[in-house]
């Protein structure tokens, strides 16, 4: 059989991209998995990055009941391509890139993310970083093909299949385990042990809340190891989709209650697949995602900041950073203007992302240690960086929030909102002058915040208002939803902007 990824893309209803490979986790057979990495391994043939004479790919998974089948794929589509599948086995995102970048060899991550477990995704990576926007085209106008026999009707391996040399069984297909390599997961726990002096956090007592996130285990070993007082919290075996850019009612009342015992000094967490940070203060608040990018920026003295234009613009008005590049929103486009930074001649170059994922694209040296770049997001590195700061500065880790302007963000959709009525309501206000623009948008929403000052359209549109108030309007890249983000003087502020906005652009 051959077929085009695009076509599949149709076909199949996962979408490709970017992000990588992302849909109902029924919608993504046995067969659908297996051409999407085909298609990725042979993009990266094309462009001369790598070629199959045995060469390792490091494949790993989060959590949810379906990873371990896609695994399986991935792995199979890479071993019948010539290339050596190294099952790296149920690890953080950041640990399989960081695996795949310092071997110089390409990584892909089963998982998907934050979304509820009824869906799965594939995540890609290139030998010296993430797949860009650049990629793009080149991945999905691949064409990849098979037998015939290999799958079923339904997209799910056949009961048998031979060729000269192999015979493919169904026990096999079907989930036998595969030997898994530790290296990747102990050598994303040292990246961090080795560089941070082993009493680093003495004093401090960390509460992990555990609940279905790959990277449980790890954060208990990294962060008792470095000297804290830790106690797992709300260990779960079904999967839960924690979201640190939406967090959940639960997941809010959790972290009040365990801080109401008084017995810790933050509370930590991530995603699925452990790629973004949740960092609570001792009261159990937990931190957004772009203010905790802030601190922890601080921490690592960074001289060169990437962020999209929908964070907090407290990273401005704090006035410790000289160089600001904001970008569209997406790790994508953070690691493309990280990448510029770095050609420019900035030597802490870091990048970060409204739900907290972290990006660092430069080497850290400390003492005759290095922390290696990571230019993907990674939760381990914010989490220390604002324990640390505030150890530092003699502060609680409320107190060290504090320090930063009052500015505070909140976002919300309009879901089942079609992407043609979004879009239009975008181009209604992209279809004059900037005086005109600027009138109608007035018209609009003066109610709610008064006078327009200024537009920005890097991604979608940004108002910023007479009174510094904030709304963003953009539509999803990957969903039928519209989006308003806010920002203003006080967190309840924020919040009533985006319900009253949102209102307003649904009627």
């Amino acid at each position: 059989m051959k077929i085009s990824i695009q076509e599949l893309m149709v076909r199949s209803g996962v979408a490709f991209g970017t992000s990588g490979a992302r849909g109902l986790a029924t919608a993504m057979t046995d067969s659908v998995c297996y051409a999407y990495a085909q298609g990725f391994l042979q993009y990266l043939e094309s462009i001369g990055e790598i070629k199959r004479a045995g060469e390792r790919v490091a494949i790993g998974g989060d959590f949810r009941p379906s990873t371990s089948r896609v695994m399986e794929a991935v792995c199979r589509a890479a071993e019948d391509m010539g290339y050596r599948a190294v099952n790296c086995g149920k690890i953080p995102s950041p640990a399989v890139a960081l695996f795949g970048f310092e071997n110089k060899i390409p990584s892909i991550m089963v998982t998907g993310s934050h979304i509820p477990d009824d869906r799965n995704g594939i995540k890609f990576n290139k030998c010296g970083g993430e797949v860009l926007k650049s990629d793009e085209q080149g991945m999905s106008s691949q064409i990849v093909e098979w037998d015939d026999a290999l799958f079923g009707a339904d997209g799910s391996w056949s009961s048998s299949f031979s060729w000269p040399g192999k015979t493919l069984k169904r026990e096999l297909q079907r989930g036998a385990p595969r030997e898994v390599s530790p290296e990747a997961g102990e050598n994303y726990a040292m990246r961090y042990l080795n560089f941070f002096a082993h009493d680093a956090l003495k004093g401090l007592r960390i509460g992990v809340y555990q609940h279905s996130a790959v990277g449980r285990e790890v954060l208990v070993k990294i962060f008792s190891h470095l000297g804290a007082e830790v106690t797992a919290l709300g260990w779960s075996d079904k999967f839960i989709p924690v979201d640190t850019e939406a967090i959940r009612p639960e997941d809010v009342k959790l972290a009040q209650d365990w801080a109401a015992s008084g017995k810790y000094d933050a509370l930590i967490s991530a995603d699925g697949d452990s790629d973004r940070p949740l960092v609570s203060d001792e009261n159990g608040n937990w931190l957004r995602g772009d203010v905790a990018g802030i601190l922890c920026a601080k921490f690592l003295e960074a001289d060169s900041i990437s962020t999209p234009v929908s964070c907090n613009t407290a990273v401005e008005k704090c006035g410790w950073f000289h160089d600001i590049r904001r970008t569209r929103i997406g790790s994508p486009f953070v690691v493309a203007s990280m990448i510029q930074a770095s050609i420019d001649g900035a030597k802490r170059v870091v990048g970060y992302e409204a739900n907290g994922g972290f990006l660092l694209n430069s080497d850290i040296e400390n003492d005759g240690k290095f922390l290696r770049a990571l230019p993907t997001r990674d939760a381990v590195i914010v989490m220390l960086g604002i324990l640390l700061l505030a150890k530092a500065h003699g502060k609680k880790v409320s107190e060290l929030v504090a320090t930063l302007p009052a500015r505070f963000t909140a976002s919300d959709r309009l879901k089942n909102f079609p992407t043609e009525k979004s879009a239009a309501i975008i181009t209604q206000f992209n279809a004059g002058s900037e005086a005109a623009d600027k009138a109608a948008l007035e018209k609009m929403f003066r109610s709610i915040c008064g006078q327009v000052a200024s537009l920005n359209r890097t991604d979608g549109l940004r108002i910023t208002f007479a009174n510094e108030e904030i709304i963003h309007l953009r539509p999803s890249g990957n969903a039928p939803e519209f989006r308003c983000y806010a920002e203003a003087k006080t967190d309840e502020r924020a919040r009533v902007i985006t319900t009253d906005a949102l209102a307003r652009i649904s009627s």
